[in-house]
């Protein structure tokens, strides 16, 4: 049986740039599709659902912002990298806050950006265990499903977040450095800052803290990363 290509939905307005990316995309073995605004976008979205998009967040029309959000809501398991200019660190971490997965700031080298879709695929395709399930108070990681309950009611995360989560909950009451977490979950090629780690640390307290301000879980450790309390 022939393999399966991944597919890459690349959105960015600026056709040099696109193009750019499309070829290496390409070269690379991926099958790629192209959209130049936020709502070809998502017309090719209602057909395809894509492993991976690369989104420019400044599109012409519905922003890259508004792509990021309902690809999220509607597609919590596509892979989001963002594409940023210089200097726009607001939108960046609104982007992250919106679920995307990576940023990356132009101008960039084609073989990092394929190097990052990569680690995320590795990450959220790896082979799983024939069974094993995470468990810590009423919180519950079903690892060979790829799915997690809270009070026994499902909710939906991101590859980010449930990789995240998978190791703090295989890794109770340990220090976890900021830098050892981005080399688990980003790869250790990964070369974005630790602003990424922290942003998606927030998404995952909102979902499975009650009260995300004050963490009974995922607990901060300054000046150093974070710890998951097992007994909450």
């Amino acid at each position: 049986m022939k393999e399966k290509k991944t597919r890459i939905l690349v959105v960015e307005d600026e056709e040099s740039i696109r193009r750019f990316i499309t070829l290496n995309l390409f070269a690379a073995g991926y099958q790629v599709e192209e959209a130049v605004t936020g709502e070809e976008a998502l017309s090719i979205l209602k057909m395809l659902i894509p492993d991976v998009v690369v989104l420019d967040l400044m599109l012409p029309g519905i922003s890259g912002l508004e792509v990021c959000q309902q690809i999220r809501q509607s597609m919590p398991e596509t892979l989001v990298i963002m594409l940023t200019a210089k200097g726009q660190d607001t939108d960046k971490i609104l982007g992250l806050e919106l679920g995307a997965d990576d940023y990356m700031v132009k101008p960039f080298n084609p073989f990092e950006l394929i190097a990052r879709i990569k680690a995320m695929l590795r990450r959220s395709m790896g082979p799983r265990e024939t069974k094993q399930v995470l468990n810590c108070g009423d919180l519950c990681l079903d690892i060979t499903s790829n799915k997690f309950f809270k009070q026994q009611i499902e909710i939906e995360l991101t590859p980010t977040e449930f990789a995240l989560l998978k190791i703090f909950m295989e890794n109770p009451e340990k220090a976890l450095k900021r830098n050892e977490m981005l080399n688990a979950v980003w790869g250790e090629d990964y070369f974005g800052d630790t602003k990424t780690l922290d942003v998606h640390i927030r998404r995952l307290r909102e979902k499975i803290e009650d009260n995300p301000s004050q963490p009974n879980y995922i607990k901060t450790v300054w000046g150093s990363g974070y710890r998951w309390q097992q007994e909450s």
